[in-house]
C-alpha cells in the first residue's frame, strides 16, 4: 500500500514503523524538523518536514496515488484540514485520531474513519481492568453495550451445564449473547447445548446492566465502585 502519515509523535512515530516494515510505501509528513529528521534517518521512508494543512503538500507526497491518509497530530484542527484535502483527491481511505469527542460528528460527516482520543482509551481500559479483573479484553459497542473476552474461573458456574440450561436458571440474560468460544486453536460458534471448559476464551456481548452477573458466571467478582 502506499501510505501518507501525517504526524510522527508517540502515535505516528509507531504507526510508521507497522507500516514501514510490513513492506509499505510510507510517506510521512512531520512540521517539526527534528523530529522529521529523525524519523528520515530511522525507517525507511519518505519524509517530508512541512505543514500538511497546505494543500501542495499532499501533492508532493504523492495523494493522487494514495491508498490511505492517515492523521495522528494531537491538533483535531489539523487532523479535520488534513481530512479534508485528503477527500478532495478522493483517497480511498481516510483514517484520523480525534482527541476531543465533541469533534467526532465533524469526521464522521467527512467520511473518516476515527480513532477516538488514545490517552482516553488507555484510561478506559485500565478502569476496565481494575473494575472487572477477570475480562481479559472489551471492546464497547454503545455507552450501554460492549463486547468483553473472558475465560472461566475453575469451578465456574457456567460450566457446570449446557450454555441453554445456564439461560433457563438466568445466569445469562436474554439480552446476553455469547458470540464465540475460542478453544485451544479453534473458535467454536456457541450454540444451546455447548458447554463452556476451562481453559477457553469466550466472547460475550453484555449490556452494562448485566455486566456483573456475567461475572459472576463465570466465576469472577467485580471490584467495588
Amino acid at each position: 500500500m502506499y501510505l501518507i502519515i501525517v504526524g510522527a509523535g508517540k502515535i505516528g512515530s509507531n504507526l510508521i514503523e507497522m507500516a514501514a516494515s510490513g513492506g509499505n510505501d510510507v510517506v510521512v509528513i512531520e512540521q517539526d524538523a527534528d523530529v522529521a529528521s529523525k524519523i528520515s534517518s530511522t525507517y525507511d521512508c519518505l519524509v517530508l518536514n512541512a505543514d500538511a494543512t497546505d494543500g501542495t503538500i499532499l501533492e508532493d507526497a504523492g495523494i493522487d496515488r494514495a491508498d490511505a491518509v492517515i492523521s495522528t497530530t494531537n491538533i483535531d484542527a489539523v487532523n479535520t484540514m488534513v481530512m479534508l484535502l485528503a477527500r478532495e483527491h478522493d483517497v480511498p481511505s481516510l483514517v484520523s485520531v480525534v482527541h476531543d469527542p465533541s469533534h467526532i460528528p465533524i469526521f464522521e460527516k467527512i467520511g473518516v474513519n476515527i480513532v477516538e482520543n488514545p490517552q482516553h482509551l488507555i484510561a478506559d481500559h485500565l478502569y476496565h481492568s481494575v473494575r472487572y479483573p477477570g475480562v481479559k479484553d472489551f471492546m464497547k459497542l454503545s455507552d450501554d453495550s460492549e463486547f468483553i473476552e473472558i475465560e472461566p474461573a475453575s469451578g465456574a458456574p457456567i460450566t457446570k451445564q449446557s450454555l441453554a440450561e445456564a439461560r433457563e436458571q438466568g445466569l445469562l440474560s436474554v439480552e446476553t449473547l455469547v458470540a464465540a468460544v475460542k478453544r485451544e486453536s479453534a473458535v467454536l460458534t456457541p450454540k444451546g447445548e455447548t458447554i463452556i471448559e476451562a481453559g477457553d476464551l469466550v466472547t460475550v456481548l453484555v449490556n452494562n446492566a448485566d455486566v456483573d452477573d456475567v461475572l459472576s458466571a463465570f466465576g469472577h467478582r467485580t471490584n467495588g465502585n
